[in-house]
């Protein structure tokens, strides 16, 4: 393959079409993604059943399929992308329209997609409306070109520190990895100790926090894991469902 496979399944996608299956096994969406992106927009529009087969392709990084005659396992390491609205008329917390749904109903729609799937997304990120002076503004801005290069740079880094190993990325680190790769600077220590307390992580949601760490240290060209790159990591996290 030239390039990393992109793949974005419709909400009404089955649990078969997602992650493979038939009498006799085809790949499905999450296996043709491998080492690529599968994008899911209106994450909550698809059905629940549906969202919680990712979970273990999401953590092993294989899917298998059991059938009669046998089982196969598909790879499935790809980098989950998802998209939602705030709510079912989408302006829930804006500033400009007024939501229209009941708090009930806030609720039950973002609850849809359940706890264990959303502790194994690492990044959070709300997207306000854009005001008309910043989509005409004339202000120059980073471009793809200069982000491209500081992701290559990082992949480079990433490269040079597994190599000899099976591990490609700092995603794919177990926690002794974790351990030898993503050792905190004593101020960091201390707040890696504070969000464990407070956020109460579990250990796997403090080892995918480190992971990110690691991570945005490495866009910047750092060897070192300090409380900037760490406090990032940590406001990534999952924000409170209401």
């Amino acid at each position: 393959m030239s390039q990393r496979p992109f793949h974005a399944p419709h909400y009404t996608t089955s649990n078969a079409g997602l992650v493979g299956g038939g009498h006799f096994p085809r790949l499905g969406e999450v296996t043709l993604a491998h080492r690529g992106v599968l994008f899911l927009d209106e994450l909550p529009e698809f059905g629940q059943s549906v969202l919680e087969v990712l979970r273990q392709p999401i953590e092993d990084k294989t899917v298998t399929i059991n059938r009669a005659q046998g089982s196969v396992t598909f790879s499935a390491n790809f980098m989950m992308v998802a998209a939602m609205n705030p709510c079912l008329c989408g302006n829930y917390g804006g500033p400009v329209k007024a939501c229209t749904c009941s708090a009930g109903n806030v609720s039950r729609y973002q609850k849809r997609i359940s706890g264990p799937l959303l502790h194994r997304i690492d990044i959070f990120v709300e997207v306000p409306r854009v005001d008309y002076e910043k989509l005409t503004s004339p202000d120059a801005v980073e471009g793809s070109t200069e982000v491209r290069r500081r992701v290559e740079a990082a992949r480079v880094l990433q490269r040079e520190r597994f190599v000899g190993t099976n591990t490609q990325s700092n995603s794919d680190m177990g926690p002794s990895e974790v351990w030898n790769h993503c050792q905190l600077e004593e101020a960091a220590q201390r707040l890696a100790k504070t969000a464990m307390e407070q956020l109460h992580f579990s250990a796997r949601a403090y080892h995918r926090t480190l992971k990110l760490a690691r991570t945005t240290a490495d866009l910047a060209g750092s060897e070192t894991v300090t409380v900037a790159y760490l406090a990032e990591a940590i406001q990534y996290r999952q924000r409170e469902l209401n």
